[in-house]
């Protein structure tokens, strides 16, 4: 058998300015690039019309047509890593297999089981730095620790940028070590138990007029006022150092976001203890977790157009607006005192865009107990904020057309009270926290 060296695709479906690609075609003879569908992620979806194996599947089918032009094809495979690294192993004289880092706590398990499986077997696995500008440890206060707050951070990291850090991998230039084989059949959306909607996913074309006037459009929610391109990070369809070079260039405040894209990414790495507040005196406030009141938000029939607006247009789209995100999260866990964790896993199972390392630094954000400086009695006026972003209505008049008719429901909890309960309640947990006889 031919020795040939593995390209692991993950969370970088691209043959362009790809780090792990890059190193595997320039340092061997063959390469077979390779992807997996995860049975461990995709058994627990428990909506079989997920339009984010959707997208995937798309990808995948055009990451394979790219790898033909260049004479090779993608070997996709589907079930649990380890088994299909078993299989593969018997299969395939391996040389080394390439990949790029992934931060999140179950990929960091599964790359350790890979890692020792192939070690054994004497094969190196090798991984690289490619979803991110700074990774790990390459942004941290003098004292070696990491940060815990964004603006200190986002200040050393606009230090340390370089045209170093946003250079390009030029994976064409050794594209000839490409495994010239057949593309094997990719199996259908059918077969692994999914089904295809009607569902249209964003342009990764970058809008570089909206960029450029990004810090004035970003919180209307009405308009097309951002990228809608954080699908396309979340899955590697495009390149983080491509676009992040350009937007620095182009403007701060969009730089800033992509930013924030890396702090929770290093902040996941170093606390992978997602479950718990990253504040840990924040799990002694008590939620009231009222059911009724949660499946309510869920539809977007709280009596708050700004916030029903938001959660209709994510169960319909799989996005919701930025701005309108800070909204209802902040209405849930404020207004309706509501574990921030129920919200979390309610967008993790419905965004289109979802990642755990921002979405959980959100969530914990908006409740008070995650990475802020900011302290815990800011509560988000749905009011105040419609007339700032959405004053004539079309936002919410798009997603919620009975509002300002007798259909539409009266609020849910009045404002004014459910803000004063709100930060009693939060005092009286970190009160506990400080004096646990209290």
């Amino acid at each position: 058998m031919q020795p040939t060296t593995f390209f692991w695709h993950r969370r970088d479906l691209r043959i362009d300015d790809n780090a792990g690609l890059y190193h595997a075609l320039k340092h061997s003879k063959i390469v077979q690039p390779l992807f997996i569908f995860d049975t461990n992620i995709l058994d627990k979806l428990e909506d079989k019309t997920d339009k984010r194996v959707q997208f995937i599947h798309q990808e995948i089918e055009h990451l394979n047509n790219e790898y033909a032009k260049h004479g090779g094809s993608l070997l996709v495979k589907y079930g649990d890593p380890q088994t299909v690294w078993q299989e593969l192993v018997n299969q395939f004289n391996i040389q080394a297999v390439y990949t790029n880092r992934d931060y999140e706590p179950y990929a960091q398990q599964r790359d350790k089981a890979v890692y020792d499986f192939l070690k054994n077997n004497g094969i190196p696995f090798k991984g690289f730095k490619d979803h991110v500008i700074f990774e790990k440890n390459e942004v941290l206060k003098k004292d070696g620790k990491p940060y815990t707050v964004y603006t200190p951070y986002s200040k050393i990291w606009k230090t340390k940028v370089n045209d170093f850090y946003y250079k390009s991998y030029p994976t064409l230039k050794y594209i000839a070590a490409l495994k010239n084989s057949k593309a094997e059949k990719i199996l259908s959306l059918q077969e692994m138990g999914f089904t295809k909607t009607q569902a249209e996913f964003p342009s990764r074309r970058v809008d570089w007029a909206l960029v450029e006037n990004y810090h004035n459009t970003r919180n209307l929610p009405a308009i097309k006022g951002t990228t809608q391109l954080s699908i396309h990070l979340r899955f590697g369809t495009i390149s983080i150092r491509q676009l992040a070079q350009q937007s620095a260039q182009t403007n701060q405040t969009y730089l800033n976001e992509l930013i924030w894209r890396d702090f929770y990414q290093m902040i996941l790495y170093h606390f992978p203890m997602v479950e718990k507040a990253f504040k840990p005196k924040y799990d002694l406030i008590e939620w009231r977790n009222n059911e009724t009141e949660f499946a309510a938000w869920c539809k977007g029939q709280t009596g708050y157009p700004i916030v029903d607006a938001g959660m209709r247009e994510l169960n319909q789209t799989g996005h919701m607006h930025n701005r309108v995100r800070m909204i209802v999260a902040s209405f849930l866990t404020k207004h309706l005192l509501i574990d921030w964790r129920w919200g979390e896993a309610y967008f993790a199972k419905k965004l289109l865009d979802f990642d755990l390392a921002s979405n959980n630094g959100g969530w914990q954000w908006a409740a008070g107990s995650g990475c802020d400086a900011a302290p815990y009695f800011r509560v988000f006026n749905p009011y105040t904020q419609t007339d700032k972003f959405d004053k004539q209505f079309e936002y919410i008049k798009k997603w919620v057309p009975e509002y300002d008719t007798p259909e539409y429901p009266k609020p849910i909890v009045e404002h004014k009270f459910a803000r004063e309960r709100a930060l009693a309640t939060y005092k009286a947990g970190l009160a506990k926290a400080e004096n646990p006889l209290i």
